[in-house]
């Protein structure tokens, strides 16, 4: 069973967007570095966003860069990805996960500690 709560996965056609959203009940999501990852179909799973457990440093990964926001709402516990100008291979199944990281960084190759089971998005026309 899931530590998260996940929702806002869906089908949406090229040009739309999708909040997707993760709720942590058991987590004080400021305690960790969060990340949302995502796998296509026949690809590797892989890093699209993270944010550092002080807020203040965001890392994309550069397919995603000036189209998906990273952020999250502490009291609500909640990890949020805002996906906007959404393309066809931004397909696959996007898993929100926490690292027990506390400090000014992360990364999106670290290897996380604690993952959601993930939602599809699809893109399609």
């Amino acid at each position: 069973q899931s530590e998260f709560v996940e929702s806002g996965g869906g089908l949406v056609q090229p040009g739309g967007s999708l909040d997707l959203s993760c709720i942590a009940p058991e987590r004080t999501v400021d305690a960790y570095a969060i990340g949302w990852f995502r796998q296509a179909p026949g690809k590797e799973r892989e890093g699209v966003a993270c944010l550092s457990s002080t807020g203040t440093y965001t890392d994309y990964a550069d397919s995603v860069k000036g189209r998906f926001t990273i952020s999250r709402d502490v009291a609500k516990k909640t990890m949020h990805l805002r996906m906007n100008n959404l393309k066809l291979e931004d397909t696959g199944n996007y898993y929100c996960a926490l690292e027990d990281r506390y400090g000014s960084y992360c990364s999106l190759t670290s290897a996380m500690d604690i993952w959601g089971k993930g939602t599809l998005v699809i893109v399609s026309a």
